[in-house]
């Protein structure tokens, strides 16, 4: 395991900074707002993270390549400011908690000819590589050795959550290049960064999300006209950001007992973190997410009390019985086209697809939790667990 002393050397913010500008080239990093969040990532990665070589290593690399894309972006935009142009409707962000059937309702949304969303392969390679053609060949390929081997990293994901390299995916990867994401304390065993999170203006990060699809649209002529379909559980932390950022969306929250979303999601970041770390407190991290969960779903209250016409609520019992009904009713809400047989055609090739091995087991115990303990804690949500889907 590496010291605290290693880690904040190696992550030093303005070394960080010349390793990009060398990378790429490039000296514009354009507003620098987001030197605040990547310095109290860093610190909190430093003090509590308790990286393995392998970690800092991977750590290291990735936060340059995130800076290396601030500095590609800003451009890109000074080549073609006709990017700065493109018009962004976002219809949706949906927010609901792990295993919720959030990511079902998303990609069935997405799945319609009518709208579009952020896909895995483009949220990690954002930008054209030198002479790309329009295709994005050596880009997607990339992608998909880059998800082999993080399952190869952590086998047990594939049994936790799907992911499909070419499909869609949450767009709250785009938000890492802004250093103001849930990302990180996922990846990183970093509660100070989370507490700090919850209470920082996100407004700039949002700014630059609008920024960034703006590039995706751009790239892509097909995509001209189309409102995005967007989703991360992240927006949870700044659901009048999202509101405010992009006029007209609405929230899709799904709803189901966070008796079973907490350990979930505990589950989940267990298995990323250790890719980062070889000493992982499990009780720690489920406690962790139960607060934090508690935390933001209070605030969604909080909004949907003064916006309530922004929320749209769906039950997660209604996407297993009728996954294609639901997905016809939020468009429907959200005021978006639907197309049945473009819905009906995907949720044929989800039955076929295989899910992870089914070998992936946990308990609330294993996270220093209770099945009782988590009904208490959440008993102000419980009335969300009756209601309909409704505009």
């Amino acid at each position: 395991m590496t010291t605290a002393a290693t880690v904040r050397a190696a992550l030093d913010v303005d070394d960080l900074l010349a390793a990009a500008r060398a990378k790429t080239g490039l000296d514009d990093f354009g507003d620098d707002w987001f030197l605040e969040p990547l310095r109290v990532l860093t610190s909190a990665i430093a003090d509590e993270a308790r990286l393995s070589d392998l970690g800092l290593t991977l750590t290291q690399g990735r936060f340059t390549a995130l800076l290396a894309d601030r500095l590609r972006l800003r451009a890109l935009q000074a080549e073609h400011p006709e990017i700065l142009d493109e018009e962004v409707v976002v219809a949706t962000e949906i927010c609901g908690l792990p295993r919720t059937g959030s990511t079902l309702v998303h990609r069935l949304l997405a799945a319609s000819p009518h709208v579009t969303s952020t896909l895995s392969w483009e949220t990690s390679y954002l930008l054209p590589f030198p002479g790309e053609g329009p295709g994005a060949e050596v880009r997607k390929r990339k992608a998909r050795e880059r998800y082999e081997m993080f399952l190869e990293m952590s086998p047990d994901f594939g049994d936790i959550h799907t992911i499909e390299w070419d499909g869609p995916e949450e767009d709250v990867i785009i938000l890492d290049r802004t250093f103001v994401s849930m990302s990180y304390d996922s990846f990183y065993q970093i509660p100070t960064y989370g507490l700090w999170l919850r209470v920082f203006d996100q407004a700039p990060a949002y700014r630059e999300l609008r920024e960034w699809l703006q590039v995706l649209q751009w790239q892509d002529p097909d995509r001209a006209g189309k409102p995005w379909v967007l989703k991360s559980p992240h927006h949870l932390t700044a659901v009048d950001t999202v509101l405010d950022a992009f006029p007209g969306c609405k929230i899709v929250m799904t709803h189901r007992s966070p008796t079973k979303a907490v350990p979930s999601y505990a589950s989940m970041v267990s298995a990323i973190s250790g890719q980062y770390s070889d000493d992982i407190d499990q009780v720690a991290i489920g406690r962790y997410w139960r607060d934090r969960f508690v935390a933001t779903l209070g605030q969604l209250d909080e909004v949907r009390a003064r916006r309530p016409d922004r929320i749209v609520d769906v039950q997660f019992a209604d996407v297993v019985s009728d996954p294609v009904g639901v997905a016809l009713r939020v468009s429907e809400a959200l005021g978006v086209p639907a197309d049945r047989e473009a819905l009906e055609e995907y949720m044929e090739r989800n039955r076929s697809q295989r899910h992870g091995s089914g070998g992936h087991s946990y308990t609330a115990e294993d996270f220093g939790l209770s099945e009782a303990e988590l009904q208490q804690d959440f008993a102000f949500y419980e009335p969300h667990l009756t209601g309909k889907v409704a505009p």
